[in-house]
């Protein structure tokens, strides 16, 4: 398999923050295993789900003129993006804000500073979730 073949075969993991230090390490972790494309903003979310579709989006939520919930509402309300498990990975602990992540339908709710391998472990159990619902229907 070429390097091409090979990019093509790894999952697609839209990573959004708007702290360039985060996006370096999310792809200094994941980049071994998965397709990792990094995005500062909730407005270039939106223009690169209109290009692309990943199969799982890692967002924030605290992010300057679009935030990751307004973000999540779009992604949800669009038809082809959907169904894409999303993972919140953030610094907000506002009980509010995880319940209406929740009515959003993301797949999992990560406190930043975050742990690799906690990190690892929840990609890996979205993906296994998103296959067990495949199988369901």
């Amino acid at each position: 398999m070429n390097r091409v073949e090979a990019r093509h075969s790894k999952k697609r993991i839209l990573a959004v923050d708007d702290t360039a230090m985060v996006l370096t390490r999310i792809s200094d972790i994941l980049s071994n295993d998965y397709e990792v494309i990094t995005v500062n903003s909730g407005a270039r979310v939106l223009k690169y789900l209109n290009q692309e579709k990943p199969d799982l989006i890692l967002l924030d939520i605290q992010m300057p003129k679009i935030n990751g919930i307004e973000t999540l509402q779009v992604i949800r309300a669009m038809e082809d993006t959907a169904d894409i498990p999303v993972i919140m990975l953030t610094g907000v602990e506002d009980k509010n804000v995880v319940m209406e992540s929740a009515k959003l339908g993301i797949c999992d709710y990560i406190l930043k500073p975050f742990n690799t391998g906690a990190l690892l472990q929840r990609i890996n159990r979205a993906f296994e979730q998103r296959e067990q619902n495949r199988i369901k229907f």
